[in-house]
C-alpha cells in the first residue's frame, strides 16, 4: 500500500501550471488564472512552513530545557547518594569508595575522629541540639581541610577526612587544627559546654585497603579517648 501525497493539491496545481506554460496556445486569462493559483498555494505553504518553524522552535527550546532539568536531576541523585543528609559532608559509601580510589593511585592520610561525649549532649539538650553540634563540627573541619582533601561522615558524631599525597606528619598538623578549631567553636545556645574531639590519624602506602587505613586511624582514636579524649593521636607505624 502506497503512502499517502501529503502536497496532493499542491502537485495538482504545479502539474496544470506547468501543461498551461508548455500550451503556446493558451491565452493571457489563463496564464494569470494559473499564476494566482501558484502564488494562492505559495502563500499557504509559506504560513505553514513559518507554523513549523515556531513549532519545532518551541519544541527544541523545550527539549533542551527538559534536557537541562533530566541533569539536574542526575546531579542532584548523585549528589544524594554520595552525601550526608544533616551535614552535607560526604556519608560512609562515598568515603570507602574514594579512599579506596586514592589508595590505588598513590599514599592516603587518614584522620578519623569522634565527638566527646556526644550521648551526653544528645541526653542535655536533645537531638535537634545534638544536630546542630554535628553540623558546627563538620563547618569546623571543612574550613580546616584544604581543596585536595574530603571530610565525610561515616557515623552519628564520626568523621572522616581523607588527604591523598599527604604525608603523615602533615596530617598530623592539620588534625591538631582540626582539634583546636572545634575546641574554641561556639555553638549555638543552649550548649553552654565546651564541645571537643578526639583524634586518630593513619597514612598508607599505595595499594593499600580502606579496612587497612580505617582501622589502624580508629585504634589510634581509641588511644586518645583512653588518654583523656580532646587530643590527637597517630596510628602505629603498619
Amino acid at each position: 500500500m502506497s503512502e499517502p501525497d501529503l502536497f496532493e493539491s499542491e502537485n495538482s496545481v504545479l502539474a496544470h501550471a506547468k501543461a498551461v506554460f508548455c500550451d503556446v496556445d493558451a491565452g493571457e486569462e489563463s496564464y494569470r488564472h494559473t499564476l494566482g493559483q501558484l502564488i494562492s498555494y505559495y502563500e499557504r505553504l509559506m504560513r505553514e512552513t513559518r507554523r513549523l518553524i515556531r513549532r519545532s522552535d518551541r519544541e527544541e527550546l523545550e527539549m533542551n530545557r527538559l534536557n537541562h532539568r533530566l541533569q539536574e536531576l542526575a546531579q542532584e541523585l548523585e549528589y544524594r547518594a554520595t552525601h550526608d543528609t544533616l551535614t552535607g559532608a560526604l556519608n560512609r559509601g562515598a568515603v570507602i569508595d574514594r579512599a579506596t580510589a586514592a589508595l590505588a593511585r598513590g599514599s592516603l592520610s587518614m584522620i578519623v575522629l569522634d565527638i566527646d561525649h556526644f550521648k551526653r549532649l544528645n541526653d542535655a539538650y536533645g537531638h535537634p541540639v545534638g544536630d546542630a553540634v554535628i553540623c558546627g563540627v563538620t563547618a569546623c573541619l571543612k574550613n580546616t581541610v584544604d581543596a585536595e582533601g574530603a571530610i565525610g561522615r561515616v557515623g552519628g558524631e564520626e568523621f572522616t577526612a581523607l588527604l591523598p599525597g599527604v604525608p603523615l606528619e602533615d596530617a598530623l598538623v592539620l588534625a591538631e587544627d582540626m582539634r583546636h578549631a572545634i575546641a574554641t567553636h561556639r555553638f549555638p545556645s543552649p550548649v553552654d559546654c565546651p564541645v571537643t574531639a578526639s583524634f586518630g590519624v593513619s597514612w598508607s602506602a599505595q595499594g593499600r585497603t580502606f579496612e587497612h587505613a580505617y582501622g589502624r586511624a580508629d585504634e589510634a582514636l581509641y588511644e586518645a579517648k583512653r588518654g583523656g579524649r580532646n587530643r590527637v593521636m597517630q596510628a602505629a607505624t603498619a
